[in-house]
């Protein structure tokens, strides 16, 4: 079922449906009404630019921009009407580079991920080339609710001993629908009821659930582990829910959450937020620097915001079809104002705090 009727931005054929015009906007220092910095001059003060990976430990993989939300502040501008969708044959050249190399990590992302048709078949591949490999799936917790062909999705999971990373904005309806949609606080409890019945965030279980927590306005998120306590008080309490850690992630300026700064007179304040938020020990650890992004169509970038940019990897190995990982571990990684996004505060990555 479908949570929000909303168009993506590309289908909208809205200005920042295209990557140029979001860069443009996010280096337009002028009207925003204050002077921002360069950030690629704060990584120079502390003698981190050009940024350089320290090793290639995790390949996340975007297996397609569908899902069956639109989300207020997505950063890939998903939806129903986004059919870009990777293929069984561009699954291989994944398979190729997880085997060859020494990824200790798969996390597969969208969109939905479980909506590519290939998806199981997919991670059984990934799988059968190691058990020890941690696969990490980031879902949207209401595509277990959407169809029939998806309840078994946690059984799928423990199986093939999947980490569970679930969106969930807040403990409250309100505040989660009006960021994802109608009905999807429901559907979301009830799927992580799924996953707690067989084992998920469970003690002892071994089945690792974790959620991720992002703010629903022009704020920055308050520190993880108070956060992470009342979740865990407030899902215990209100529907017996049980999960690992909470992530809270920083809204990135790109895409839909770009357009709801524009649109509600926030964005010059924001990016003013980030700036003075910035913090040089989350700078050396931002998630770009042991991690390799690929887009649904193969190419590499060196991250999933710098993939929703069109921002591909500055060396010859741009595309998994000519994979070369001596070129990739020593690049430069591509840098502009979006990042100043995950070096705030304690610093943002899909796995958290990184300071």
């Amino acid at each position: 079922m479908v949570k929000n009727p909303v168009k993506s931005l590309k289908a909208q054929k809205h200005a920042l449906g295209e990557t140029a015009y979001q860069i443009k906007v996010l280096n337009d220092t002028e009207s925003i009404g204050f002077s921002m910095p360069k950030f690629r001059e704060k990584l120079d003060e502390i003698d981190l630019f050009p940024l350089k990976p320290t090793a290639l430990e995790i390949l996340q993989i975007n297996m397609g921009k569908m899902c069956n939300q639109v989300c207020n502040h997505c950063h890939v501008d998903a939806g129903p009407d986004r059919k870009e969708i990777m293929t069984r044959e561009t699954m291989e050249l994944c398979l190729e580079a997880i085997r060859n190399n020494n990824f200790n990590t798969v996390d597969l992302t969208g969109g939905a991920p479980e909506m590519n048709p290939n998806f199981r078949w997919f991670v059984e591949q990934i799988r059968e080339i190691s058990q020890d490999i941690k696969i990490i799936v980031r879902c949207n917790l209401t595509i277990i609710r959407a169809n029939p062909k998806y309840h078994d999705l946690p059984h799928f999971y423990k199986t093939h001993n999947i980490e569970v990373v679930s969106s969930l904005p807040a403990y409250t309806e309100s505040r989660t629908d009006a960021q994802r949609g109608n009905g999807v606080f429901r559907d979301s409890i009830k799927a992580l009821q799924m996953l707690n019945e067989v084992g998920y965030g469970k003690e002892g279980t071994g089945l690792t659930l974790d959620l991720v927590y992002n703010p629903s306005g022009a704020f920055l998120p308050s520190g993880q582990a108070g956060l992470e306590m009342n979740f865990k008080r407030k899902l215990k309490a209100d529907f017996d829910i049980e999960f690992n850690y909470l992530f809270a992630i920083t809204n990135i300026p790109i895409s839909r959450y770009l357009d709801y700064l524009i649109v509600s007179g926030n964005y010059g304040a924001y990016m003013e937020k980030l700036v003075n938020a910035y913090n040089p020990a989350a700078a050396k650890n931002v998630m770009c620097r042991n991690t390799l992004s690929i887009g649904w169509d193969g190419y590499i970038f060196d991250c999933d915001f710098n993939q929703m940019l069109d921002l591909k990897v500055a060396c010859g190995s741009k595309h998994l079809g000519e994979f070369n990982a001596s070129e990739l571990v020593n690049r430069d990684i591509i840098v502009n104002q979006h990042c100043y996004g995950c070096t705030a505060g304690a610093g943002s990555s899909c796995g958290g705090e990184v300071a």
